[in-house]
């Protein structure tokens, strides 16, 4: 019978780096819930600059595949979160999920 190596367990899939680390962009970029007004105002880059930066460090089809995901979610911009749950909300009716 063979012996199980002891694995870490992890409690978060892809855990959130350090602010100070260049990684924490990226991560923050592919995040769904962080937009990029809040990248703005912890690290000071605006969406420009953090799609050049994820162009520079992603292979090209990863950023492909990011860019098509950002585009397509309204989640990563603010106003667009906030009338895409406006728009939700006001089709929901208070008896329907009850």
């Amino acid at each position: 019978m063979k012996k199980k190596g002891h694995r870490p367990v992890t409690k978060a899939k892809n855990p959130e780096p350090n602010l100070e680390d260049p990684d924490w962009v990226i991560w923050a970029a592919w995040a769904d819930r962080i937009t990029f007004e809040e990248i703005k105002k912890k690290t000071g880059y605006s969406e420009s600059q953090v799609i050049k930066i994820m162009r520079k460090s992603l292979k090209p089809a990863s950023f492909r595949l990011w860019r098509k995901r950002v585009h397509e979610k309204s989640i990563k911009h603010r106003k667009k979160f906030e009338y895409s749950r406006k728009k939700i909300s006001s089709k929901i009716k208070k008896g329907d999920y009850l």
